[in-house]
């Protein structure tokens, strides 16, 4: 069952909302705003979160951030190995 939905009226730059119809597609405006406010709360939450983390730890250096970006690629390097070899 879908979530039960309302009718907003929004403001925003004409070239923005032009782009965005453009690029909806058959599920139209309305799902492809929806799909970008909620990317947005998730990266506020996530913002939230960091805040929280850095000023219980301390900010994050550059360096563990690199660390944390190598691992990752790292893993979907070996992920996408593991796929090419049972597929």
């Amino acid at each position: 069952m879908s979530e039960p939905t309302g009718k907003y009226s929004i403001t925003m730059p004409r070239d923005i909302a032009e782009a965005a119809k453009a690029r909806s597609g058959p599920s139209g405006l309305s799902a492809y705003v929806a799909a970008a406010v909620a990317r947005q709360i998730e990266r506020d939450n996530l913002n939230e979160l960091i805040a929280v983390a850095e000023a219980d730890h301390g900010p994050i250096t550059d360096e563990e951030i690199q660390a944390l970006r190598d691992q990752l690629h790292q893993a979907r390097r070996e992920q996408m190995r593991g796929g090419a070899d049972t597929a």
